[in-house]
């Protein structure tokens, strides 16, 4: 049952947040002001405690809350040490307490569907929307026999399964085989080892009767409404929120300290993931925007989208920055890393500087080049992570006519990817790579050089990474949630604008005016090759004007189209981009890093290192 706040929204002064991580507990406290505003006060953090020897997951949590409390010079906790005090009575205690988690691994979910690359595919949308890691995707048609299925569930040991597969009213056939491979598997669960595996069936409504028939007393069945009711409606969220009840009865119940935590909460705890999807939903929604977040880890990168209105994440689970560095550089290929070093290195050596990072995870960059390498490497993380959930982020393709079985097997196509560079507004990136690079300017790079945006797009990190907090604070007080995001947690890099085109370099692509808000003006003239930063103020916003734009070059009305667009600044500014896309580098090596110096040193990314090459 979902707990509910008690208390009324307009009551509600004094938030308390925590995001239990895998290895950190952050505490932030959000408070009102006396402009009604609400704003981050301070932010503590402490190891989590969910393992050995504590096993006691509050334990973590009441170490970040008083490091609040001596920070912010007043009492949160009682006079033990050992409980939140609340409602807030003067200056002691807060109002309401939340949480979120990804401690002991997060959720983690196998999903199986009838077509791989339908029912699938759409429940292996619900499961990353919810916030899992999915470990598997096990389908009709996925090559694998029986057998082979039967012995990848027992293996893998998930926290719950997602079957789905058919349309209502369509054939029951291969839903029911799903089933019985699921029964044959007997599967066991990764925590509680004494309770019942969770199945969600969320298939053909018709073929209810005969799963609950044959998964009943083997595992822990909960029907839902079916994702996939038609070929061309896809229904996710009935789906997503048995998953999040389950993560909390099964999941979080059987986690160490996590049964204390929970009475403690004034609504749920949310997995971290589905807390900074949440947020993003909200944001793109009150804005009316489309948006694109990225987390990158030290094993995963989590990608979120919000395109026409279409939320979709993905987890790449084998690319991070440290222990799964050597996947990205294997999957990237060495040449791909190498073609972002502005200096001259041989292969052997980049790839022993990638591999020590593996090995040595928690290390950060002593020496310029050191994180000028981790730098590349970050750019082809984010650049393959993006490439994955362009695959997943699909829109789906509408069917008019009556299909047979075999013709929906070849459908090998769900539509079109939904992520759309030219359409795109805003970039967030969080993750220690981009949220704590030395500068700004280094960050608003890697994502540029990354992604490629088109067009117009504002640039942004998350701060201090609170947006797991906001995100569950946003299902009881949006507005405080909504407030705190924007002047809190994200950093404003500037906007980008990048011309999609090829030409030679060299060749003048576009002629832009600004207007800044004193009404001064200053012309922009951009060739093919080159990058050009403005400065404007984070705070300030202007006009830029595109008073000619080359034949093959489009930014958003179409090729050669002019525009004018209201644009906001940053602690970086607005960047020129006027490299095409894709991006075009030199072939010759000495070419390419004379390029890249030319782009590194115009965006002021690393001006000690610069200022000695030219002393040098």
């Amino acid at each position: 049952m979902s707990k509910k706040l008690d208390i009324p929204k307009e009551e509600i002064k004094s938030i308390l947040a925590t995001d239990c991580g895998s290895t950190t507990t952050k505490a932030i406290l959000i408070e009102q002001q006396p402009n009604g505003e609400y704003r981050l006060v301070v932010r503590g953090e402490a190891p989590t405690t969910v393992e050995a020897p504590v096993e006691d997951v509050t334990k973590g949590v009441l170490n970040a809350v008083t490091e609040v409390e001596e920070l912010v010079g007043r009492q949160i906790l009682d006079e033990t040490k050992s409980k939140i005090l609340k409602p807030r009575k003067g200056d002691v205690g807060v109002d309401i307490y939340i949480s979120t988690s990804s401690a002991g691994g997060g959720l983690q979910m196998t999903v199986a569907g009838v077509v791989l690359s339908m029912t699938a595919e759409s429940a292996q949308r619900a499961a990353l929307g919810a916030g899992a890691i999915v470990m598997d995707v096990i389908a009709s048609n996925d090559g694998r026999k029986p057998y082979e299925k039967i012995e990848r569930i027992r293996k893998m040991r998930p926290d719950m399964i997602l079957l789905a597969g058919g349309t209502d009213g369509g054939t029951k056939k291969h839903v029911v085989e799903l089933a019985q491979i699921i029964a044959a598997a007997r599967p066991r669960p990764r925590l509680g080892i004494t309770y019942k595996l969770p199945v969600i069936y969320a298939g053909n409504k018709d073929a209810r009767e005969e799963v609950k028939r044959i998964l009943e007393g083997v595992v822990e069945l909960r029907i839902t409404e079916n994702i996939r009711p038609k070929l061309e409606v896809e229904n996710l969220r009935p789906a997503r929120a048995i998953i999040q009840e389950l993560f909390l009865e099964h999941v979080m119940a059987q986690a160490p300290g996590y049964k204390k935590l929970m009475e403690w909460t004034d609504v749920d705890i949310m997995p971290t993931p589905a807390a900074v999807g949440l947020l993003m939903e909200t944001i793109a929604r009150k804005n009316n925007i489309q948006v694109l977040g990225v987390d990158i880890g030290g094993a995963t990168t989590d990608v979120f989208s919000v395109f026409q209105g279409i939320f979709n994440r993905t987890v790449s689970a084998n690319y991070g920055m440290s222990y799964s560095i050597s996947n990205v550089l294997k999957d990237a290929g060495i040449k791909n890393v190498a073609r972002w070093v502005p200096f001259e290195i041989d292969e052997r050596k980049l790839k022993n500087a990638i591999k020590n990072k593996m090995i040595r995870p928690t290390t950060i960059p002593y020496f310029i080049e050191d994180l000028m390498i981790e730098q590349a490497i970050a750019r082809e993380a984010l650049r393959l992570s993006l490439e994955q959930h362009k695959q997943l982020a699909v829109g789906l393709k509408g069917v008019h006519q009556e299909r047979t079985i075999s013709d929906i097997f070849e459908q090998t196509e769900t539509g079109e990817s939904l992520v759309n560079m030219m359409t795109l507004d805003m970039i967030v990136g969080s993750g220690g790579v981009l949220s704590h690079a030395p500068k700004r300017q280094q960050s608003a790079m890697m994502m540029l050089d990354a992604f490629e945006p088109e067009g117009f797009t504002t640039l942004t990190v998350d701060s201090i990474f609170m947006m797991p907090h906001l995100g569950v604070l946003s299902t009881v007080h949006e507005e405080a949630a909504t407030q705190v995001f924007e002047k809190d947690c994200l950093i404003y890099l500037g906007t980008a604008i990048a011309p999609k085109g090829i030409e030679k370099y060299g060749q003048k692509i576009m002629e832009a005016e600004v207007v800044y808000p004193d009404g001064r003006t200053e012309t922009v003239e951009l060739k093919f090759g080159e990058l050009k930063v403005l400065p404007l103020d984070k705070d300030q916003e202007a006009i830029v004007r595109v008073k000619w734009l080359h034949k093959r070059f489009d930014l958003g009305e179409g090729r050669g189209k002019l525009l004018e667009k209201k644009v906001r600044g940053g602690v970086v500014g607005l960047i020129f981009d006027g490299r095409g896309r894709p991006i075009q580098l030199p072939e010759a090596d000495t070419e390419r890093r004379d390029m890249l110096a030319k782009w590194y040193k115009a965006i002021n990314m690393y001006p000690e290192y610069f200022a000695q090459k030219v002393g040098a």
